[in-house]
């Protein structure tokens, strides 16, 4: 089984297109030990030439290009993209789908009702998508459950509710429901391994400590290094917790809790927002999360389990 990172990077990428932090304003004048980075989004493939798009960022099409396995050029028209799974209805986890719109036939979309009903009303994209190739909306019952991918065969995954919110758009925004954001699990049935992935994490709950413990891989929630980084920065007035993020540091926070997990389990952060520290590479933080045996996740990054 194949995990292909596409993009690494929370909502706006690595630099940001109007920020000029320190992180970013670095990186375009090159004095920023640092990798540019895309919207986060995965790929995950049994036999390496079929694809379940984890997530469609806005950066969609850059990220086809970037890895030439999404695009086999079986037929004049094809693509390697068998099916999109959602994790969120967050803007940068679904804005590609209208990328993707040139397709024959519909779409399959695996998706929580929860997410369907934000992507059906709040923000259309259904809609506006049933005047293109349309979509075949397939539910996601987030209560851990083995599903089959259809088009994919030999993959299978467990959605899992998580504590997180909707997006800002939604009118759940402030009474979240389960299955508005879930964690997905990921098994190769042939040698029993693990991965869990989620890249909008609120809350690491026991239940979940204790999935995460049954898994080779985690790749979780990277997005803020502290509770007041964007307040701090005077970019938003919103914490990590208002937006629906746990921040690495602190004493709950999620070094503290990766921690917790037995050796062996590889440990990955995705989703980093661009003022998040550790993008810098000679940075104390990124130096502290390897004294952790934390790694940091990149566009391109490929995991076989």
């Amino acid at each position: 089984m194949q995990l292909r990172v596409l993009g690494s990077a929370a909502g706006g990428g690595f630099p940001q297109w109007n920020c000029n932090c320190p992180n970013c304003d670095g990186l375009r004048r090159g004095t920023l030990k640092a990798q540019a980075r895309t919207q986060s989004s995965i790929a995950v493939s049994a036999n390496g030439q079929d694809w379940l798009l984890v997530n469609a960022s806005p950066d969609v099409l850059a990220q086809i290009r970037a890895n030439p396995e999404l695009q086999p050029a079986r037929a004049v028209r094809d693509s390697g993209i068998a099916c999109v799974l959602l994790m969120d209805a967050q803007i940068d986890h679904v804005t590609g789908l209208l990328m993707l719109r040139e397709r024959g036939s519909p779409l399959p979309l695996l998706a929580t009702p929860e997410v369907l009903s934000d992507i059906g009303e709040g923000f259309p994209l259904t809609r506006i998508l049933s005047h293109y190739c349309g979509t075949e909306a397939l539910l996601l019952q987030p209560d851990g459950s083995l599903q089959t991918v259809p088009g994919l065969p030999g993959l299978a995954v467990r959605p899992i509710a998580l504590s997180s919110k909707p997006p800002p758009y939604s009118p759940f925004r402030h009474c979240p429901r389960p299955g508005d954001n879930i964690g997905l699990l990921i098994e190769n049935p042939d040698n029993g391994a693990r991965v869990f992935y989620a890249p909008g994490l609120g809350e690491v709950t026991p239940e979940l400590l204790d999935l995460m413990a049954q898994c080779q891989i985690v790749l979780v929630d990277g997005t803020f290094w502290t509770e007041d980084e964007m307040q701090r920065l005077g970019l938003s007035k919103k914490s990590a917790a208002e937006m629906g993020h746990l921040p690495q540091s602190g004493p709950q926070g999620m070094i503290s809790q990766l921690d917790r997990l037995p050796p062996g389990v590889r440990k990955i952060l995705i989703h980093i927002n661009n003022t998040n520290p550790i993008l810098q590479e000679d940075s104390a933080e990124r130096s502290l999360l390897a004294e952790h045996g934390i790694e940091v996740a990149w566009d391109g990054m490929d995991l076989v389990f």
